[in-house]
């Protein structure tokens, strides 16, 4: 089975991850697929939008596969692939980690009344460093809050501080994603990739848009002692012990 499948539109194509027995974690081939999948949305010069949405209900995603860690970079938006088309991100369920790195790349965001956004790594011991460009995306203090105490921040609020375009009941966010598609359809093409290019020439550059060039930082992290203690504790159900090593 695909860790990834695509399904199209017309003009739209709804870029699934699929693996909701696993709540959609973002295992090597859930990267590596993602970023193939979107390269070839890209490529071909009939399809105009993209959603990235996953299968079930229960989760978007729930973050990097400790099992199976990916190269995270390779699913995310303007960093893994690029393209001058917009993508709608469509979250239910749980959105963990490197599941919010991924939506907060998008260019528009449709989540279901249940959708929480999670930040768990400070907890784990690891982090990409990517997960810092959300404080150019949402409210300073609230990001902090995100990463720093890992709190758990459901659609509403992340609605009200306008992370967040449209919040929908719950099984409703593809369906609402598809009708914002479809409008986009209806606009000129140039002056939406126009609009798109110039927006990301203005924001901000963070880690997230640095990945690659600092993967020697974040591989000293990925080796460390203290993120198999982090992967001991979490299995284990219990506080990690860390050292700084």
């Amino acid at each position: 089975m695909s860790a990834v499948i695509t399904e199209h539109q017309g003009p739209i194509s709804i870029i699934r991850i699929n693996r909701p027995e696993r709540l959609n974690a973002i295992g090597q081939a859930v990267a590596v697929e993602l970023q193939q999948a979107f390269k070839a949305f890209d490529a071909d010069p009939h399809q105009r939008v993209a959603i990235l949405s996953a299968a079930g209900n229960r989760a978007f995603s729930s973050g990097a596969d400790v099992n199976d860690l990916p190269e995270l970079w390779r699913a995310i938006p303007n960093v893994g692939f690029h393209t001058d088309k917009p993508i709608i991100a469509a979250t239910s369920g749980w959105v963990v980690g490197g599941g919010i790195v991924m939506v907060m790349m998008c260019d528009l965001l449709v989540s279901t009344e249940d959708t929480q956004f999670y930040y768990p790594e400070a907890k784990l011991g690891t982090t990409a460093g990517g997960i810092s460009s959300l404080a150019a995306r949402m409210p300073h203090h609230l990001a902090m809050e995100i990463m720093l105490l890992g709190s758990k921040i459901p659609a509403r609020r992340a609605y009200d501080v306008g992370f967040v375009n449209r919040v929908v009941p719950n099984g409703q966010h593809e369906v609402q994603a598809l009708l914002m598609a479809r409008d986009l359809c209806e606009s000129a093409p140039l002056v939406i990739s126009a609009l798109k290019n110039l927006v990301n020439e203005v924001m901000p550059t963070g880690p997230i848009e640095r990945m690659v060039a600092v993967s020697q930082t974040i591989a000293r992290v990925r080796q460390s002692d203290d993120l198999q203690e982090g992967i001991r504790a979490y299995k284990e159900k219990r506080k990690p012990r860390f050292t700084g090593q």
